[in-house]
This record gives structure tokens, sequence and C-alpha cells, in this order.
């Protein structure tokens, strides 16, 4: 059968490949042994959380791991971080609660199970038979289809020679409740009169209207229950909607992320439709057309300009424009291809666009995976980088763009002197002086407001935890503290960080 390769190692991996002793395993209540798993088919997902591949395995782990719940078939996530935030055993339990894991997942700091077995990158997946040997090892999505005919045979093969034993059970642990209304907010929208915040409230599926006024929610669109549905307020679903634009006071448009689509809010008529996607994942590149036809990829941002909507597309490293009048939606900036590199439209190289804003002529954006901040002019398509190197070129460092350091960044405004980015890894917001050509903190880190938790004891004054976004009006900064489940406002002129004490102004 050709989806079970050739045996990649000629000896019992459950001897020679254990998991390293002291290995923390963040949503187990007992560590984990390979030995102890002899029997079983063992699936090994080689994963980094900020990684949008990685994101989209996860919904293919998810269709294997319902097929098989009842078998002797074991997922396990090795989490190798890529970046120095995703090593805190903190950091990975949010990432293990935001995406609703439901195996158990080891952490890898030091790469040590990384190369042990010889992964290539982010995300790999090695299948281990009952007998303890590699017989599958494969990197990137899109391999659901290999993975359930490997275990198929592998199952079917342990039965005749007798091998298969009774499934290993084990106990997961999760977080404890936040006790906020919201959940793992993602993006933000102030309505054009700078009176309402639309938030993604995309823990909860949702998109929640709040008077700034009084801090109360006013609005709830779509239910705390993921889906894919149009509909009045009450019956649309959502899927970790991310992107929120407010151009007009009636309408909202969101870029539904885990739907891989365009819906857009009637306010007035208390309606959500689909305006493009086609609520499947693309499986590569399209070059655009009929909105509704075409498949989008990990929509995370969105922005208008002029009848046009541009989408930050994270998971094919684009950036694409939505003419809302001729429903036509195409590619507006980047190859496809992963990487950092400036250049015209689809001559260029983005790495996982994450947040965009515009202001004028052009889109400003976050290439989260490159931690770097560039922008697009939007009447010549040119992308230019203002800070950022490489893929692996990132940590947190001020002073002139070609030296400075950000970590992650997903979130991202501007005003007509400096561009302020939630610099999400680090905990913190940076502003471009876009006439020094520097960067500075506003928000947050040692010397400001501290890398506090939500619920650390220790902290006088609670900061920032890996905040997803920033937008500006009313001069103050509004920040979707993400992991702290809060929204934030920094006042200008006060210099002061203060939470948005929300209110349900009626059941939601």
């Amino acid at each position: 059968m050709n989806s079970i390769l050739d045996i990649l190692s000629p000896f019992n991996v459950f001897a020679e490949k254990e998991f390293p002793p002291g290995s923390i395993w963040p949503n187990l209540s007992e560590p984990l042994r390979l030995e102890d798993l002899k029997g079983n088919v063992v699936i090994l997902d080689f994963w980094t959380y900020c990684c949008i591949n990685c994101m989209h395995m996860l919904h293919e782990l998810e269709e294997v791991e319902k097929k098989y719940r009842d078998s002797p078939v074991i997922v396990i996530g090795v989490h190798s971080a890529k970046f120095a935030n995703e090593k805190d055993k903190r950091n990975i339990e949010n990432a293990i609660a935001r995406y609703d894991i439901r195996h158990p997942v080891v952490m890898d700091n030091d790469m040590k199970i990384w190369r042990a077995y010889g992964s290539q990158g982010w995300p790999t997946i090695m299948i281990i038979d009952p007998a303890g040997k590699i017989v599958y090892r494969q990197s990137g999505e899109g391999q659901v289809t290999s993975i359930e005919q490997t275990v198929d045979r592998l199952l079917e093969d342990a039965k005749k020679n007798n091998t298969l034993k009774p499934r290993v059970h084990m106990k997961l642990v999760g977080q404890k409740e936040h006790g906020s209304i919201l959940s793992y907010p993602g993006k933000l929208a102030l309505s054009p009169d700078g009176s309402r915040l639309a938030v993604s409230d995309s823990g909860n599926n949702r998109i929640l209207i709040i008077d700034l006024k009084n801090n109360v929610i006013t609005t709830a669109i779509g239910g705390t229950k993921h889906g894919f549905a149009d509909g009045n307020f009450a019956k649309a679903l959502f899927y970790r909607p991310q992107g929120v634009a407010w151009p007009k006071n009636d309408i909202i448009y969101v870029a539904d992320t885990d739907n891989h689509s365009i819906r857009q809010i009637d306010l007035d008529g208390e309606r959500v439709s689909t305006i493009a996607g086609t609520g499947h994942e693309s499986n590569w590149l399209a070059l655009g057309g009929d909105a509704l036809k075409i498949a989008l990829n990990s929509p995370w941002d969105i922005a208008y300009s002029g009848g046009t909507l541009y989408i930050a597309m994270a998971g094919t490293h684009q950036i694409w424009k939505y003419n809302i009048d001729k429903k036509d939606i195409r590619p507006f900036a980047g190859s496809g291809y992963e990487g950092i590199e400036d250049g015209k439209g689809m001559g260029s190289l983005l790495a996982q666009p994450s947040g965009l804003y515009i202001n004028g002529d052009y889109i400003y954006f976050v290439d989260s995976e490159a931690s770097a901040i560039r922008r697009a002019s939007i009447s010549t398509q040119r992308v230019e980088t203002l800070v950022g190197t490489g893929l692996f070129d990132f940590g947190y460092r001020d002073g002139r763009f070609g030296q400075a350091l950000f970590q992650h960044p997903l979130g991202i405004c501007t005003d007509d002197s400096d561009v302020y980015v939630a610099d999400t890894y680090n905990g913190m917001i940076r502003a471009l002086d876009l006439k020094k050509g520097e960067v500075s903190i506003v928000v947050g880190g040692k010397d400001h407001y501290g890398m506090c938790r939500f619920d650390d004891p220790k902290c006088d004054v609670l900061g920032l935890y890996e905040p997803g976004d920033v937008k500006i009006g009313n001069r103050k900064l509004y920040i979707a503290d993400t992991n702290n489940h809060l929204i934030r406002a920094f006042d200008f002129k006060e210099k002061v960080l203060t939470t948005l004490e929300l209110s349900e102004g009626r059941k939601i």
C-alpha cells in the first residue's frame, strides 16, 4: 500500500527514542512514556503554536481523533518552539486552550525530541506502529487521507499479528476558568464616529459591540459554539473570527478565520451573510474570481479603502483584495511562498501577515513569522519593509529601524506620524516614528507595566499578555489583551493604561 512508507528506523522507537526524563506535559496529570504506549498506534505532531500550517494541522488531527476515538490510536503533540515566548509553559497552556487541543502535549524547548526524530519543519507528522517502528514521516499540512490510510493498515496488520493492545487512557487537565466575559479577544474596530468598539471574541466564536460611553456590550453576534451559518444574530455562526472592519455605521466586515471566509454584518437588518469564501480551506494558491466560488486560507485581518476590502491572508502569506461592488476577490501582494522580500505585487514575499491598517495610500501590515513591520502602496502595489530582516530574526530591541527587533507581532494601526504595533510575544505596544526612523515602547516592558499575567498575585499593575491588536481613536489606543481576556485602553495624555470594565446590556 503506497501510503505506508518504508521503515524509517530499524530499531525499537519505544526503547531508543523515549521522551527525555523530566519532560513537561502542560495538559496531562501524569507524564507519558513511549514504552507505555506499546501496542498502540502513536501519531506524533511536531508543532509550534505561532505557525499557521500547524493550526491547520490541528484541524486535520481533530478529524483523525474523531475517527479513532475508540481505537488504540494516540495522538501526541510535540511542541518544539520557534520563538522564545513559546517556551513558556503558561503560554503553551493558553495555546492548548485557545485551539481546543484534546490530546497530550509535551514541551520540547531544547529540540531534543525534534532532533531525535529528524524532524525537518513545522508541522511534521510521524507515525509509530504498535511494535515501535516509525513507518510514516511527512512535513506540511494536507495529510488526513495519508494518515488515515496508514493507520487503517497498521490496525489491520496488528490485529492479524495479535500485537494490538487496548487503548491507553490518560487524564487530560485544562486551564482554570478565567472569569471574563471575553475569551481570547483577537481584533478590534472602532465605529466611524468612534462611539462603539467591535471586538472579535475569538474564543467564544462571536463578534461583540461595545458602547464606549459606558462600556456596555450592546450586541452579540454569533453563538459561543463554532459553526458556519448565515442568518440573524442569534442563528449566525462563526469559527474563531479575527479581523473586523467598520467602514459604515451599519456595516461590519469580519475575517472569519477558521471558516476561511469573509462575512458581512448588517447592523440595521441584524443579519450575517457570507460575501467571500466557501467555508473550506484552499489547497494552495488561487488566482481569484467570483468571491463565493474561491476558497480562502485563514484570513486573519481586514481593512477597507475606497470600496475595496484588503485581507491579510495568513495561510498563503499574501494580502488579497475584494471589490465589494463586483464581488471579485484576488491576490494583491505576495507570491504565496513564505519569506521577506520587497517587490511589486506578487513579486514580493510575505510571511504570515496577521494584521493590517490603511492610512492614505499605504497598507501597513505585520508579517508575524518574520517579526516584520511592512507596508504596501495601494496605487503601485509595491511592498517595502520598515523593520525586519528574516524568518528567524526576532527579539526585543528599540532604536533605529535597521536595528530594531520585534517578536511575532499581530496587530497594527497608524496616525500620520507613528505606526503602533501590538508586539505580541514581547507583551508590548510599540511605536515606529516614521519621521525619525526609530522604534520605542508605548505600553509594556519591564520599565513600564511589566509582563504581568491576569492571575499573578505578585503583580501590582496588570500588564499585557500576548496582545493581538491595537487600534487608535478618541485620543487613546484600544488594545485586545488576548491572553488576559480583556480590552485595555491607553490614554495618550494621561499616560495611563486602564481596563474596560465590561457589562452586559442584555443577556448575551
